[in-house]
């Protein structure tokens, strides 16, 4: 048996090191770089408040840097561009609610993505129920309050709406479809903006997330009359759903998911979704997210991915039963 000179030898461990240093180096540049986590609306509203909550924590379970980045605009859409466009590394997440992904691709023509092939679902943590509020300087206390109001300004009002082409839209318009009432969505980029009116008594009424109007509903500024949902909601439990209400079709509640650029390695995924799932799990972390109204339960990416399908196919067919043509 021949026997490596020594010359061979020592090479051979010099290559090996420097392939250990190697590795190591880039184990260490991957560990301290920063995560992205896109949030499709302003700083100030319910997503994004949702979003500052999970980061200050995830980065301490994955030990990197985790910012928000706001970028507001067309109900997720540029956020999502965002996400498509973002390198496939694991250092990109985007924090969304139904509309983006589950409603945007069914009423506007060219989304400029298509979730199934563009996005990858990470894991789901919570579900949240939509519900319309009045504003301070209606009378209205109630959901039928506010229809006598409506009565004495003509049948005609607008209702605030965080997007457009959003189920707050489709509720909208079957509130004024089932009571004869001239009501018009108004659009606004983003709940922070329509809280913002709505405060300032410049819009009668909005349909928004229970985190988006909770913290205004505790101090009385606005009035929440009606929720969607199967049964009424436990932080608010002196409002009617729109099922008691005599509107039917509005008892599967929207969810909370992160998800990240089709592509990324599955060992990222898997530590994301994993820190993901301790994070939620914190006593502190779901006492808030409790406390703004979402009922928090981790989802893995199977259960997730099929929820938001099912949600997907209900969707669809409220939104073609309702006459609206993709635009």
């Amino acid at each position: 048996m021949t026997t490596p000179c020594p010359r061979r030898r020592v090479l051979r461990w010099l290559a090996s090191l420097a392939l250990g240093l190697g590795l190591a180096a880039a184990a260490q540049a991957q560990s301290g770089k920063t995560i992205r986590i896109l949030v499709g609306f302003p700083a100030g509203g319910g997503s994004d408040a949702i979003a500052r909550i999970l980061a200050d924590k995830l980065k301490d379970e994955l030990g990197q840097p985790v910012i928000v980045e706001n970028k507001p605009g067309a109900g997720g859409q540029i956020a999502a561009h965002a996400l498509k466009a973002a390198a496939p590394d694991g250092s990109t997440y985007f924090l969304s609610h139904d509309h983006t992904i589950s409603i945007l691709p069914l009423v506007v023509r060219n989304p400029g993505f298509e979730p199934s092939k563009d996005f990858v679902a990470v894991a789901g943590f919570a579900t949240f129920a939509n519900a319309l509020a009045v504003s301070g300087g209606t009378p209205a206390k109630t959901f039928d309050e506010y229809l006598a109001w409506l009565k004495t300004q003509g049948s005609k009002g607008a209702v605030g709406i965080p997007a457009p082409a959003s189920v707050p839209e489709f509720l909208v318009k079957l509130i004024g479809q089932k009571y004869a009432l001239d009501l018009v969505a108004a659009p606004y980029r983003g709940s922070a903006p329509m809280m913002a009116d709505m405060l300032g008594n410049q819009i009668a009424a909005g349909v928004g997330s229970i985190p988006d109007f909770i913290e205004n509903q505790r101090s009385g500024k606005i009035r929440v009359v009606a929720v969607i949902g199967p049964q009424r909601q436990a932080l608010l439990p002196e409002v009617p759903t729109f099922g008691e209400l005599g509107l039917a079709g509005f008892e599967d509640l929207p969810y909370y998911a992160m998800f990240a650029p089709a592509g990324t390695p599955r060992p990222a995924l898997d530590a994301f979704s994993a820190a993901l799932a301790k994070v939620v799990a914190m006593p502190d972390v779901r006492e808030r997210l409790t406390t703004m109204g979402l009922a928090v339960g981790f989802m893995p990416q199977a259960q997730i991915s099929a929820r938001e399908q099912a949600y997907s196919q209900t969707w669809a067919r409220i939104i073609k039963a309702s006459g609206f043509k993709p635009q």
